[in-house]
């Protein structure tokens, strides 16, 4: 066919046809074998709502209730260790206020901030770097921290099965003392991520990289705490502005939704970046993953879990608390992110702008009309009696009624 050097209206018809990846691969693979391949073109309609997001929001609430449950737990069991110890000790004074416990990393105002700084940097990376090597290199990270993640719950639900292999340690080359029950399970954890990293391209691949990101993600809101609410607005307020700009206003600088494209991994030729929870699709004709990145069960999770910790502390009922208004709020919010992507046809949603609204408003609102606000925003606990003038005062005062 020739054309006119100044035709621009030209009558050519050449239809484009959308598959999904694998019908893509075996249309290939047949025609590469010489197979004889008939094609018949039909455009199906999607699932207004696909089961997956239903089981993807459940895993979401899930993991934060957990989370939120164990880490009460141990600043429950945490708080009860140290009035204990100030009882013991009545001949040494000790302040309760700015005390840390054992493994436990507070984020500060500075830190909080210094995590969205680093969080773009770092989603720059990925979109400039993304191809199979660098891939290859958030799998191992990942594999490393869900495999330590795993280890970590594993340990602590099993120890109150076999107490005596939790209790009984053995000091190793570098490691210091590590326990019978640890060395028993991390082999196992090791495995299961070294056996997902390889067979990760898999159909059913997505159950073990979803196990390796509940498990890590529970153990990061275990071991990462918000002292307070100032430091939770601080937080969430970044990460509120950081989806907007990586998702809406990013494509007017790279041309193209940043965020998006990292999350499908749309350069490197895998179905995205590891560090997602994700499950297919499953009446869906085009096939697909529904996902949910980490920070978005992370961040708001650390709010989730400060407000469970502060009712258990200020001695608060289910009712009267924060925690069911605050995991109430995430729910929704999730919920709201979902109707917002079916509604905007599939495209990428920034679910912090809904869910961050929503859990951190909630909090603001229902800890400003209890009048609690100035201890969540400066203290971040209740004010708790110290045991030790408790029991100085209570001794002097048996001695002025002896006299």
């Amino acid at each position: 066919m020739v054309c006119e050097p100044d035709e621009t209206d030209l009558d050519i018809h050449i239809p484009a046809v959308m598959l999904p990846k694998d019908a893509g691969v075996s249309l290939e693979n047949m025609l590469l074998n010489n197979t004889s391949v008939s094609v018949q073109l039909y455009s199906p309609r999607r699932p207004v709502v696909d089961i997956a997001e239903v089981f993807l929001w459940l895993m979401a609430v899930c993991t934060i209730l957990i989370a939120s449950y164990w880490s009460a737990w141990s600043a429950r069991e945490a708080a009860i260790e140290h009035d204990k110890l100030l009882k013991d000790a009545s001949d040494e004074h000790e302040d309760t206020k700015g005390r840390s416990f054992g493994g436990v990393v507070e984020i500060s105002v500075t830190l909080a901030i210094l995590f969205v700084v680093v969080a773009s940097c770092f989603l720059v990376l990925l979109y400039k770097l993304m191809s199979d090597w660098f891939i290859e290199l958030l799998v191992v990270l990942f594999g490393i921290g869900g495999a330590e993640g795993l280890q970590t719950c594993l340990v602590a639900i099993l120890s109150r099965v076999f107490k005596s292999a939790g209790q009984s340690f053995v000091k190793l080359p570098f490691l210091g003392a590590v326990s019978h029950l640890t060395l028993a399970v991390t082999p196992f954890c090791i495995t299961f991520a070294a056996v997902w990293a390889v067979y990760r391209n898999v159909s059913f691949a997505w159950i073990g990289q979803d196990i390796l990101g509940i498990a890590l993600i529970v153990t990061v809101l275990q071991i990462v705490r918000l002292p307070n609410l100032k430091v939770a607005t601080v937080l969430l307020s970044c990460a509120f502005l950081y989806d907007i700009f990586w998702v809406f206003i990013s494509k007017y600088i790279f041309h193209e939704s940043v965020m998006i494209v990292v999350a499908r991994g749309d350069k490197s030729g895998e179905d995205g970046i590891p560090m997602l929870l994700k499950i297919p699709r499953m009446f869906d004709p085009w096939g697909g993953y529904s996902i949910i990145g980490f920070g978005d069960i992370l961040l708001p999770g650390l709010l989730v879990v400060f407000s469970l910790r502060y009712d258990w502390l200020a001695k608060k009922t289910l009712r009267a608390g924060y925690f069911l208004w605050a995991i109430f709020a995430y729910g929704l919010g999730l919920l709201v992110t979902y109707v917002a992507l079916n509604l905007m046809d599939g495209h990428g949603q920034p679910a912090l702008l809904y869910i961050v609204p929503f859990t951190l408003g909630t909090f603001l609102m229902l800890g400003l009309k209890r009048g609690d606000l100035k201890v969540l925003w400066t203290r971040g606990e209740p004010e708790r009696p110290c045991m030790h003038y408790q029991l100085h005062a209570n001794e002097a005062e048996e001695l002025s009624q002896d006299r």
